[in-house]
């Protein structure tokens, strides 16, 4: 699982930044992310960040570095 830069409090708060055109890049903690930049494809999203419990969780999609799509 990754996470948003941002700490997005709920997937709408995403959604909306997404639509506004904000630049959302995305990373994977961990000894499997190795803090990774992921570029392109799909990723599976959680929030908010750690430590505090999970809320929301999404699919979106990377192009280019930037998160332009979740469902």
């Amino acid at each position: 699982m990754a996470y948003t830069v941002i700490n997005f409090k709920t997937k709408k708060e995403v959604r909306e930044a997404i639509k506004r055109g904000d630049k959302i890049r995305v990373y994977q903690p961990g000894p499997y992310g190795d803090n990774a930049d992921i570029r392109n494809g799909t990723v599976y999203l959680e929030g908010p960040h750690y430590p505090q419990p999970h809320k929301w969780y999404a699919q979106g999609t990377m192009h280019d570095g930037y998160l332009i799509r979740i469902t």
